[in-house]
């Protein structure tokens, strides 16, 4: 049964995807589903509820961050600090290498925070504007900022999902960092170039000189507007936890619209919920966007998925699943099985961190090389997360962006080093 049920749900996801419909109505009817699958199990409406819950609490901190990336994307749009980037950093812009410049920026800030929604909520944002502004295909953009943010969220010292893989398998996170850049290296290299050749296959809106002119006119480009940027970097350097940088930034850059942008308590209020939305006519396209609101359906995504893992837990679920892709797992190579694994499980449970821990479960008692075991799933829990359209790893990054689900097409790095590790598997030797 459980096998029917799953694919059921896959046919549904996949054609409102194609259809083109909100993919919560297909992860609402999915719900039902396994609602009823618990209930066919011998469980009453209240334990099965209660599972739910029990599954939603456990993201109750990554909602509250949610509610802080919205914030913080709409008061840097009001402060000053992302207009004042794209002002300055607009004379340097190449179109030719723009694409490449963006996955490049989006590894080096997210290895430096460990975070991939913060790297997003941040020079991710940045990025997205300058190329809307220039005309720049953001499907090809998104693609390239999904890649870059998922590097450092992979191979950082400050990245939670390195550190629970460290956890899990027991190993030194540093010794798993080396691996994992010797593993990446020709995926990484193949990467850049194809993002070089896309650039060169479509050049930018050369006629954005008079646009540019209008950030000057609408705001205070004060070099304090980049305050709440920097802060995210230096205080995520200094491994301040997430909630208090986040928090900082959004408070200094409410400083700056009350006291630099002469924005009214009332209109900030409105701009964190809402979000922002410029009066000038011509500058919406690029700056519009942001707030609490703007979090909502990837956060109804999150609340689900989270209720799925919750019944998933209690009744056994992917028990079944687990013990067949097992028995898969005598048959082929060992990265190939812990590669199905994590792809069926990151559908399944819709975020990393569940999908590690199920799969590191699946295969800890066969493994010999516990740091082998590492690399394999930093190279594929962590990475095809990031591909499945309704997963957070996926949902998020896009949505802060404001990028749709074509951009996974040209997610380039997330899909290479799995396939790199699946022809050539990287051999660890214990230390």
């Amino acid at each position: 049964m459980e096998a029917i049920i799953i694919v059921i749900f896959s046919f549904i996801l996949l054609s409102c995807l194609l259809a083109g419909y909100s993919i919560l109505w297909a992860l609402l009817f999915g719900y039902l589903m396994f609602f009823g699958y618990a209930l066919r199990q011998g469980h009453t409406p209240l334990q099965v509820l209660t599972m739910s819950g029990r599954g939603i609490r456990t993201i109750k901190n990554i909602l509250f961050i949610f509610i802080l990336i919205g914030m913080i994307t709409a008061v840097w749009r009001a402060c000053g600090t992302i207009p004042f980037i794209i002002y300055h950093m607009s004379g340097l812009l190449i179109p030719s290498v723009f694409i490449l410049i963006v996955f490049l920026l989006c590894c080096f800030v997210s290895l430096l925070t460990g975070t991939s929604f913060g790297t997003a909520a941040t020079i991710g944002i940045i990025c997205m504007s300058i190329a809307k502004a220039n005309g720049i295909d953001p499907t090809f953009t998104g693609g390239a900022i999904l890649s870059g943010i998922y590097f450092g969220d992979r191979c950082s010292p400050m990245s939670t999902s390195a550190l629970l893989i460290s956890e899990l398998t027991q190993t030194d996170i540093y010794c798993n960092i080396k691996n994992m850049f010797k593993s990446a290296l020709l995926p990484f290299s193949v990467t850049c170039l194809l993002y070089a050749l896309l650039g060169f296959s479509g050049t930018g809106n050369a006629g954005t000189a008079d646009l540019y002119a209008l950030f000057p006119q609408n705001f205070d480009l004060h070099w304090t507007t980049t305050i709440p940027a920097l802060l995210i970097i230096v205080l995520s350097l200094c491994k301040v936890k997430v909630r208090l940088t986040m928090t900082a930034s959004i408070i200094t850059g409410s400083l700056l619209c009350l006291f630099l942008q002469d924005i009214t308590p009332a209109q900030l209020g409105s701009i964190m919920f809402y979000g922002f939305y410029p009066a000038d006519q011509q500058l919406p396209q690029i700056l519009s966007g942001g707030g609490i609101i703007s979090m909502f359906t990837v956060s109804v995504i999150i609340i689900l998925s989270s209720a799925y893992a919750g019944i998933f837990e209690a009744t056994g679920f992917l028990n079944t699943t687990q013990a067949r892709l097992a028995q898969l797992g005598e048959k082929i190579t060992p990265y190939g099985s812990i590669l199905l694994t994590a792809t069926i499980t990151s559908m399944a449970t819709c975020n990393q961190t569940l999908s590690s821990i199920l799969t590191y479960q699946l295969h800890k008692d066969s493994a010999d090389n516990m740091q082998q075991l590492a690399l394999d799933l930093e190279n594929s829990t962590i990475l095809v997360a990031a591909l499945i359209p309704w997963s957070i790893a996926c949902a998020v990054p896009l949505a802060t962006v404001g990028a749709g689900s074509a951009s996974i097409l040209f997610a380039f790095y997330l899909y290479l080093l799995p396939l790199y590790n699946l022809w050539r598997p990287y051999k660890v030797t214990p230390v």
